[in-house]
């Protein structure tokens, strides 16, 4: 996840804009305050695997012909 920085004194001045931001990405934004960082981000609910982002390029096809695949060609006890 990235973040967005802000400084502070923009902070106060859109400190709606900022925020609506964030509830609209999702992306959260830190900033600091007396040399401290202070994020702002959105409370998510929902369970992690609702929170997932796809991956469409990691494994493409039926999961089930990867478990019928013949793997003995490719593997060796001293690889």
């Amino acid at each position: 996840m990235s973040h967005n920085h802000s400084a502070v004194t923009d902070a106060e001045e859109n400190i709606y804009a900022i925020l609506d931001r964030v509830a609209e990405t999702g992306i959260p934004v830190t900033m600091k305050r007396k040399g401290k960082p202070i994020t702002i981000s959105c409370a998510m609910n929902g369970s992690k695997l609702d929170r997932l982002e796809e991956h469409p390029n990691f494994l493409q096809g039926d999961p089930e012909d990867v478990v019928h695949m013949d793997w003995s060609g490719d593997w060796g006890p001293t690889l």
